[in-house]
């Protein structure tokens, strides 16, 4: 493969339908500030579950961290959707990527002088959530201000495998700088990583933003938005899918500390190595969208995922072997991934640009959203009867719910 003068990525025989969301300059400098800082994203996520389970030995607990993360969601992400068609989007970018950096550093600071304390996670965790509420609309918005809309669906895939790749080389690194030199680092490298994105977003060349006229009121917009998401049947199915799976099913990465120690007999390199495995299926399915281009099948697609998913995980509740664990995660992380970048790239496609801000507001409510009450969920529940039950009994529910809108939603199969 080889760059033209154009900047356009190419192949003997054209355009490779892999890359084609990097033909263009600003989705490019994207593609490369975000992996820098979801790398370090990935380090302090691994490392801060790990931290809370040492300092209380508290399944309940990885789960109340993982409610606190989740919990500005309800708070403010629909009114963070009405800003991202209000604001220019980079301009929020800028100032939430801002306020994560700080909160690193903060948590790297505490760590370092010894001062970290439960509480002190609680409320870094509700800060960085309250950050990533107002931070998830406007970049999911965003894709399309970087491509046009015949390149969106490989533009999201390419942002997926960006954001797997990190999740597989990210934990497995920030478990093993755990293991050497402590947590204090994993964060320290995480603040430094986020000046990529910000400085990416700076050198972006974007059309001058032209504020639309807009109701008296956000209430006002936020309804028209709501009312949109309600009054289509798919975006409506995808969005329940998106909230059962999120739930039931992705909820269960808020035990992976425990499941390490209690489960596998293991420590922070196996809690990391864990998390990589789901990244990596992850990524390869990304990768293996991208590869498809401009293809005419994602229902098909999406609804493989949401019934192979739940089925994977049951099969993992049962498997008490490292590499075996491993190799199950990351066949589950490829039909996750399915489900959730082809939700995304559906319901992008599927709404028009002057509403796109606030529908990708629900769809970041309901995914973070049903996050954290998931992680407060089975957190509980694995609790008073183990990891392994707990996790039977929500896979058992996200397969019923799947199973369902196969039967009852054609529509949905039928998407192309």
């Amino acid at each position: 493969m080889i760059r033209d003068i154009q900047g356009q990525w190419r192949d003997r025989t054209g355009e490779h339908r892999t890359f084609l969301a990097l033909r263009h300059r600003n989705y490019r400098l994207w593609f490369y500030g975000q992996l820098t800082s979801l790398f370090g994203s990935w380090m302090q996520s691994t490392a801060l579950g790990f931290l809370v389970f040492e300092l209380t030995k508290s399944p309940t607990f990885l789960g109340l961290v993982g409610f606190a993360a989740g919990a500005p969601t309800w708070l403010f992400m629909l009114m963070a959707g009405v800003v991202a068609d209000r604001v220019p989007r980079r301009r929020v970018m800028i100032i939430t990527q801002t306020g994560m950096m700080a909160l690193a550093l903060l948590s790297a600071a505490l760590v370092f002088t010894g001062a970290i304390r439960p509480w002190h996670i609680i409320l870094l965790a509700l800060g960085f959530g309250t950050a990533n509420s107002f931070d998830a609309p406007a970049r999911q918005a965003l894709v399309q201000e970087l491509v046009p809309i015949e390149d969106m669906t490989n533009a999201i895939a390419l942002n997926s495998a960006m954001f797997n790749t990190s999740a597989a080389i990210g934990p497995a690194v920030g478990g093993m700088i755990y293991a050497f030199v402590g947590p204090g680092w994993c964060f320290f490298i995480n603040g430094l990583s986020f000046v990529a994105i910000i400085i990416a977003l700076t050198k972006m060349k974007l059309p001058a933003f032209v504020p639309r006229p807009r109701p008296a009121s956000l209430s006002a917009e936020l309804k028209e938005g709501l009312r949109y998401a309600a009054g289509q049947p798919v975006v409506r199915t995808i969005l329940g899918m998106v909230f059962v799976i999120s739930m039931f099913g992705f909820a269960f990465v808020t035990l992976i500390p425990a499941w390490a120690v209690n489960i596998l007999h293991g420590n922070a390199t196996t809690n990391g190595l864990l998390t990589s495995a789901r990244g990596l299926g992850a990524v390869a399915a990304a990768l293996f969208i991208a590869s498809l281009g401009r293809f005419r099948f994602r229902g098909k697609l999406l609804t493989f995922g949401s019934l192979s998913f739940p089925i994977l995980m049951i099969v993992f509740a049962f498997i008490h072997r490292p590499i075996f664990a491993y190799l199950t995660l990351f066949a589950a992380g490829f039909a996750l991934i399915l489900v959730f970048n082809l939700s995304n790239a559906s319901i992008q496609s599927l709404t028009p640009n002057h509403l796109r801000g606030r529908v990708m507001g629900i769809y970041a409510f309901t995914f973070f959203g049903s996050i954290a009450l998931g992680s407060l969920l089975i957190g509980a529940v694995a609790g008073r009867i183990g990891e392994p039950p707990a996790l039977v009994i929500n896979s058992l529910i996200a397969l019923l719910f799947g199973a369902s809108v196969y039967v009852f939603m054609p529509k949905l199969r039928a998407l192309e």
